[in-house]
């Protein structure tokens, strides 16, 4: 650090840079016409926004490449992109159209197929995480619990289905149901794994100082456990949106899933490909919101 202040940029022992400028004479001189400007602020980063947005582009190009060789080689009935995006323009042209219970448009299948993930993640977030304090917290109900886990977590989604429909007698709370079932492992497994690895230090501190196990879960638990729990929604909500399409393809009604089985049945290949990228966008929103949210909490630097 010396030699980088008190000696050139060449290296020349005997040549030292020049006396600095007082201030007011610095203003001065930076003033006056032929004096040289101060470097400026670096510019908009092109090269970076470049590199980020080229590799999804070529990869997306690629696809769509692959796709419309495959559909002009082969007589497979499987629309080329140009007939695909035709049918996209016109599909959105009216999403929210009603022409009776079971003829909706695009958009109704959505906003109901999204309310049915929302009713069932939230009661599953709202039994799941504190299910998990309490597994994590207390070693012998961990113990007595954790093998109802093992049991239960790998089940397929669609097997407890018909549970719905026997106990709810209605495909709507069936379908809320699944996803509930389903939704809830990844929260409680999550969590518990969370609460286990506080440091002891922090729980003998509280200890010390008799905090209730109120205070101990929001003032000592939560805040270190939080990621954890973030992490478990997040793997939860994707599990969630995975499910209610099968769910829908079953039950039937309004949803993505049931729009996407009744142009199956109506032999509307290019409403199936749309449906999939629309799943697949609301599937990457959901997943890009819960990512914003985690980094929002995130006591990482």
């Amino acid at each position: 650090m010396v030699s980088a202040v008190f000696h050139s940029p060449r290296g020349d022992d005997d040549e030292v840079l020049a006396p600095a400028v007082p201030a007011p004479r610095a203003a001065r001189l930076a003033r006056k016409p032929g004096a040289k400007a101060s470097p400026s602020q670096p510019g908009f980063d092109w090269h970076g926004l470049w590199m980020k947005l080229l590799p999804p582009v070529l990869g997306l190009a690629l696809m769509t490449g692959l796709w419309a060789m495959f559909t002009l080689k082969t007589s497979s009935g499987i629309p080329t992109p140009a007939a695909t995006w035709d049918s996209a323009v016109q599909l959105f042209a009216d999403p929210f159209y009603r022409r009776g219970p079971n003829d909706q448009g695009i958009g109704w299948n959505i906003l109901a197929s999204l309310q049915r993930v929302a009713l069932g993640f939230g009661l599953a977030a709202a039994v799941g995480i504190p299910l998990g304090f309490v597994i994590g917290r207390f070693e012998f109900i961990g113990r007595m619990v954790s093998p109802l886990i093992s049991l239960l977590k790998p089940v397929s989604p669609l097997a407890w289905l018909p549970i719905g429909l026997l106990v709810f007698k209605s495909a709507n709370p069936a379908a809320i149901w699944t996803i509930f079932i389903c939704s809830i492992w990844p929260m409680v497994v999550n969590t518990a794994v969370g609460v286990q690895r506080v440091p002891q230090d922090y729980l003998n501190v509280a200890r010390v100082l008799k905090l209730s196990e109120w205070k101990v879960i929001t003032r000592i638990l939560l805040p270190a456990v939080l990621p954890y729990i973030l992490t478990g929604v997040r793997l939860s909500v994707g599990t969630a949106w995975l499910v209610i399409v099968a769910a829908e393809m079953l039950t039937g009604g309004v949803g993505i899933g049931f729009w996407v089985w009744d142009e199956w049945n109506n032999l509307n290949v290019a409403h199936i490909i749309i449906a999939i990228f629309v799943i697949g966008i609301v599937g990457l929103l959901l997943e890009w919101l819960l990512m914003s949210v985690a980094r929002r909490f995130s006591f990482e630097d």
